[in-house]
């Protein structure tokens, strides 16, 4: 009998976890057509069709949930094989997937992911940047890069900043027309940049001082979901936007822009690397995380 190669299992569990060959490809950096011709050969070869498929959905068939139930853990015993193997190196060698914020990704782009880059030059950082919060264990990546209040309580957590802050603001043009808002709920008589969370509901600007907290659903000519998008919003003189020090903090010391209500936007915490909790974390990763703990230890 022919011998499976792991690519053609690697790929069976791919389809498997995103439900989709084109996803599956993407996950595996191959073409479509050549996972494609991959599963349907060990399809072959097995006498089983592994996958119901139409065009509209890819789902396991029973013969395949049995198949994937039995090589899943075979498959990650040879990859925690292979990562103990490269442990040995003296260098750590292959691909770290990281999932991210565009904001966050900016914090650590320079200090840390390049200058990893830099350290271990047989490394490759697979850097995917989006709005949504993902399982990143479901999607395959090996670590993600959020604001700590989104990290899963399931995960490990390593800090990468300080603490940061939300600001209002807005620019000269805006204020030379329509003024200031002194306390929060004077906002509600201004043009605001409404926020779409991720989830489809609009976010309710937080505030809080000496204890006092409340959460407004800002009046607003525009709803946007990028926080790029709203900094443009906010520059053009649309109206007052609430984004973190990440998008605009620059802007800030620039005086570029103008900042209100800046006693109601207490730190919270800052960005953290987060991946789970296993007995043996890939190389690369351990190598990443312990540069990092070598940049926060710096002054």
């Amino acid at each position: 009998m022919h011998r499976s190669g792991l690519v053609e299992l690697e790929a069976v569990l791919a389809v498997a976890r995103h439900g989709s060959f084109r996803a599956a490809a993407t996950d595996m950096g191959m073409s479509t057509s050549a996972l494609s011709s991959a599963v349907a050969g060990l399809e072959s070869r097995l006498g089983v069709r592994l996958f119901n498929r139409t065009t509209r959905s890819v789902a396991l068939s029973e013969a395949g949930e049995q198949f994937v139930a039995r090589i899943a853990p075979a498959l990650g015993d040879i990859r925690g094989a292979m990562e103990a193997v490269n442990l040995l190196r003296d260098t750590p060698a292959g691909t770290l997937r990281l999932n991210t914020s565009v904001g966050a990704a900016r914090i650590v782009f320079e200090p840390i992911v390049l200058a990893f880059l830099k350290r271990y030059p047989q490394m490759q950082v697979d850097l995917v940047t989006e709005g949504r919060l993902i399982d990143i264990v479901a999607e395959g990546y090996d670590a993600g890069i959020r604001v700590a209040d989104a990290v899963p309580r399931d995960m490990v957590a390593v800090p990468m900043s300080g603490d940061m802050r939300m600001a209002v603001v807005a620019s000269h043009e805006y204020v030379a027309a329509h003024g200031t808002a002194a306390t929060p709920g004077e906002l509600m008589d201004h043009r605001c940049i409404r926020w779409r969370l991720a989830s489809g509901a609009r976010y309710r600007w937080e505030f809080e001082r000496h204890g006092e907290s409340m959460t407004l659903d800002v009046p607003g000519p525009i709803t946007l979901d990028e926080p790029s998008l709203m900094r443009t919003a906010v520059h053009a003189g649309v109206g007052i936007g609430y984004l973190s020090e990440l998008h605009v903090g620059e802007d800030l010391k620039q005086g570029r822009l103008v900042r209100m209500l800046d006693e109601w936007t207490p730190p919270y915490p800052g960005i953290c690397l987060y991946y789970p909790t296993r007995r043996h974390v890939p190389a690369g990763l351990r190598a990443f995380i312990d540069l990092i703990r070598e940049v926060m230890r710096s002054p």
